[in-house]
């Protein structure tokens, strides 16, 4: 199976809402390999801030699983503005990661700004690498949303990206982070 995923980045210093406490991230690390494992997935399709993206990469590699990841924008803004901005120390396992996938030709990167519309760009390219993935390979495909279990007000970008899976059609499963 292909399994696309998103979803929470670590809670920052003196978050009000807590969505994904730094302290969470062992019980979300087997949350995760158990999905893998019992689903059968061959292929992880994601982007890799810290949290949530980074533990399905990790968990997915260590398994020896086939790994896409698409960015919006170059390797080192993208470290900086999403991985090394939040408590945990995210930066190494972030370049172990990239280094390898960008070496088998598994990184796409969209040249985007900064923006919250960069990151929709992102749950979209994410989805349609996953269909492309589910045709050629013929394999089945699925989502996994990873956070807390319900939408925060306003934009909500993990939310639809749930939502976005299912319009086209896969089951999407939910690990929550807390």
């Amino acid at each position: 199976m292909i399994l696309s995923a998103a979803g929470r980045r670590i809670d920052g210093e003196g978050s009000g809402s807590p969505s994904f406490p730094l302290s969470n991230v062992p019980m979300v690390r087997r949350r995760v390999k158990a999905l893998l494992e019992s689903h059968g997935v061959t292929c992880l399709v994601s982007s890799a801030a810290c949290g949530a993206d980074l533990i399905a990469l990790s968990e997915a590699r260590a398994l020896g699983l086939r790994l896409q990841i698409v960015l919006p924008y170059g390797r080192a803004e993208f470290r900086r503005s999403s991985v090394t901005d939040r408590p945990g120390d995210w930066g190494p396992l972030y370049d172990e990661i990239l280094d390898g996938v960008e070496a088998s030709g598994g990184l796409l990167v969209l040249d985007e700004p900064e923006s919250d519309e960069a990151y929709r760009r992102v749950n979209h390219a994410i989805l349609d690498s996953a269909l492309r993935l589910q045709r050629s390979l013929g394999q089945p495909g699925s989502a996994v949303r990873i956070w807390e279990g319900s939408p925060k007000p306003g934009c909500d970008l993990t939310g639809e990206f749930g939502d976005n899976a299912r319009n086209l059609g896969m089951p999407v499963f939910e690990i929550l982070t807390r």
